[in-house]
């Protein structure tokens, strides 16, 4: 065969452009009728907090270099830093057309149920005087008009708020502008009610109406309302640092006022804005400014369908309460665990057995020490509290809280405190390492002997998002493990040089190093064998010493089967390079985040579950855990969960060799593997209800029959 040279850049997607059309797939949920009308309407204020997010950390990132004259192209497509923005601005520019458009035609489709949205001026007089005295009363005083001019400078915006862009006159003919920002603490969807109908109008659409109650003398000849997206990816200077958490909270202030990168502006009601004012004072260029004929920042739609959804929870998924875990046999988490490996997989199965796990250790007066890792958990988690009291106790309880965790710095800085306060030893990671690993340690004393309980998964300890994110765990008390476990955590909290795993394969470099191992080793099974197989199931596949290798295992004959929800830089189907692998993408219900691998080897199975993606800065940037599944009942339970979502021809999309998405359909039976697995654990719970038993009435005879008769006729 002809070497073809695998560094072609025809072979790959750009990372950012492939983010892009990920956020496109987000979108199509709203078009799918199969999702209840107020999850569609989710589906776009999803979309557009991704879109946040992207703007403030990759576009924000590639912004600066430019703005350093950084010029190198990146390693796969070659593309140039201003290459991506220009590719980045034309795919996303098709998106949010796509979302306003279908925003539009959702808001009409609500009216089939009596709910609108309407201007100020189309309102009844009865609601037109309260929105009025609402504005009077509850509105006006909490508004700052900051006007523009020599004396009074452009004012520094905060990141994603809504201002409004007034310009006013005087009787002179005198020009001036000035701005008001919209209050945060304001409920922006404000609801009336007309009869059977349910109205809704906009905070912004309010003050717009209302302004000039703000400039008395003056005439207000234009307004519109304006959001500034500002560049998030700063630098956290880790070097020298005396102590990271005071240098995380002096970063966090100096976010909130990065460069813009971003200003989207409302044309509903006058398409003639340019925004040129606006861009020279942001120093911002043509290209980072949306004009949106519709409302601007649309994760409003997240409260909008909760309000609408208490009126007519029908339109919304029939809501969903997660079983008990099969492996806990409804026992006990660390009496199962002394038996066998317990498995989870949440949501469909519950995440309250890890609360448990650490709740009980907190409690129990043989547990000697708790370990943990926190990446992001909720705002009133139930874990920290656990972990407060076994340190209250007198437990050793060590934590390593990540507070370069991007977005929850501020919340982990606080978690942070509170354990420390708490009696916890808290440690914050590695230098220039985020510590992205899920693992629990807990150590009891059983008997005579120390016995190490050890929980592994792929997402997060938080139980919030546990019930929305597919993930999976582990607790296990497999010795090898636990001993890499206390190794890990030792490693983390001392100096010591990185040790040897027996069992745990540990980023940085190790996780990768083990990945190309396996392909190797596959490439050379198929080679003896011919029946070569790997799957593996991703956020993002972006490391291209990875996919290269994939690309060789192809061109040996392995197939490679790939479930990658979001980025993908990897293209399937090109001849002699990649015509042996399949990708799609599955976005649904719930957001897939468990990462799964398997390769075949002849039979000689090997499965594991991770935290980290197939990604170069999960592999080489961050302290990740790459676990095996050593239970062959877990091992089937897995293979059948990645055969079912490779069967998914409902939520699945799968990539063409032009790097484009399509829903998979074809002539097989219907199979959303998501409602499959809701089917599933609905059935289990079944399962666990046991029948009424009705105890059975005594049968009498005919004699007891008659003597109970004269009985009742002497009576009388």
């Amino acid at each position: 065969m002809e070497k073809l040279d695998l560094n072609n850049k025809a072979f790959y997607n750009n990372r950012e452009v492939s983010w892009v059309g990920f956020n496109r797939r987000v979108i199509e949920e709203a078009f799918d009728k199969k999702n209840p009308l107020l999850e569609r309407l989710k589906f776009l204020a999803i979309a557009s907090s991704n879109a946040d997010e992207f703007f403030m950390v990759r576009v924000g990132g590639l912004k600066d270099q430019v703005a350093m004259n950084f010029n190198e192209p990146e390693n796969k497509t070659q593309l140039t830093p201003t290459e991506q923005l220009v590719a980045i601005d034309a795919a996303n520019r098709e998106n949010v057309k796509l979302q306003y458009e279908q925003y539009k035609a959702l808001i009409q489709e609500l009216e089939g149920y009596q709910v609108f949205f309407k201007a100020i001026d189309e309102l009844s007089p009865e609601n037109y005087q309260i929105i009025e005295q609402k504005f009077n009363f509850e509105i006006l005083p909490t508004l700052t008009p900051l006007g523009i001019d020599a004396y009074r400078p452009f004012p520094k915006l905060s990141n994603k708020s809504l201002n409004i862009f007034v310009d006013v006159e005087t009787d002179a003919g005198e020009k001036k502008s000035a701005i008001v920002q919209i209050p945060a603490l304001l409920n922006r969807i404000i609801q009336l009610e007309n009869g059977e109908r349910t109205i809704f109008v906009l905070l912004e659409d309010v003050i717009n109406h209302f302004i000039d109650k703000l400039f008395f003398g003056y005439k207000v000849i234009r307004t519109f309302t304006f959001r500034i997206t500002r560049n998030a990816d700063l630098t956290i200077h880790e070097d020298g640092a005396e102590d990271l958490l005071i240098e995380i909270e002096k970063f966090l202030k100096k976010r909130k006022s990065g460069a813009a990168v971003r200003l989207e502006i409302d044309t509903r009601h006058d398409t003639s804005i340019n925004g040129s004012f606006l861009m020279n004072e942001l120093e911002i260029e043509a290209r980072d400014i949306y004009k949106l004929d519709g409302p601007l920042d649309l994760t409003m739609l997240f409260q909008l369908a909760g309000m609408i959804e208490k009126k007519y929870p029908q339109l919304a998924f029939k809501p969903f309460e997660a079983a008990p875990p099969k492996y806990l046999n409804g026992g006990n988490v660390y009496e199962e665990a002394q038996k066998h490996d317990i498995f989870f997989h949440h949501p469909y199965e519950s995440f309250q057995p890890i609360v448990d796990f650490i709740k009980q250790a907190s409690e129990d007066p043989n547990t000697l020490a708790i370990k943990q890792t926190l990446y992001r958990v909720s705002s009133d988690s139930p874990i920290i509290d656990a972990l407060k009291n076994a340190a209250e106790a007198g437990k050793q309880v060590t934590v390593l809280v990540e507070l370069k965790a991007r977005f929850d710095e501020e919340n982990n800085v606080h978690w942070a405190r509170m354990l420390e306060e708490a009696g916890c030893h808290v440690i914050y990671g590695m230098t220039h390492l985020k510590t992205h690993s899920k693992i629990t340690l807990v150590v009891k004393k059983e008997g005579d002997e120390v016995v190490p309980y050890v929980h592994l998964g792929t997402g997060n300890y938080n139980d919030k998002t546990a019930k929305i994110y597919t993930d999976m765990g582990i607790i296990t008390t497999n010795k090898e493990i636990g001993q890499d476990a206390m190794n890990f955590f030792n490693y983390l909290s001392g100096y010591s040089e990185k040790p040897t795993y027996k069992k745990l394969h540990v980023a940085p470099f190790e996780i990768r190093d083990e990945f190309v191992e396996h392909i190797n080793q596959e490439i050379d099974f198929h080679k003896e064998f011919g029946n070569g197989l790997i799957i593996a199931k991703m956020n993002s596949l972006t490391d291209k010493t990875v996919i290269k290798k994939l690309y060789e295992a192809s061109q040996a004959g392995v197939k490679v089967k790939l479930i990658i929800r979001g980025i993908c830089c990897l293209r399937p189907g090109i001849p002699g390079i990649s015509e042996n692998i399949r990708v799609i993408s599955i976005v649904g219900r719930f957001l897939e985040h468990s990462r799964i691998y398997y390769f075949y080897h002849n039979g000689e199975e090997k499965m594991y579950l991770s935290s980290a993606d197939m990604m170069t800065r999960n592999m080489i940037k961050r302290v990740e855990i790459l676990f095996p599944i050593l239970d062959p009942k877990i091992v089937n339970e897995l293979k059948e969960i990645l055969e079912l979502q490779l069967n998914d021809n409902q939520k699945a999309r799968e990539q063409d060799a032009s790097g484009v998405y399509h829903y998979v359909r074809n002539n097989q039976n219907a199979v959303n593997s998501q409602e499959e697995l809701v089917n599933q654990a609905e059935n289990y719970k079944r399962t666990l209800v046991k029948p009424k038993v009705t105890e059975p009435q005594p049968v009498m005879s005919k004699r007891a029959k008659l003597l109970g008769f004269v009985r009742n006729r002497l009576k009388k």
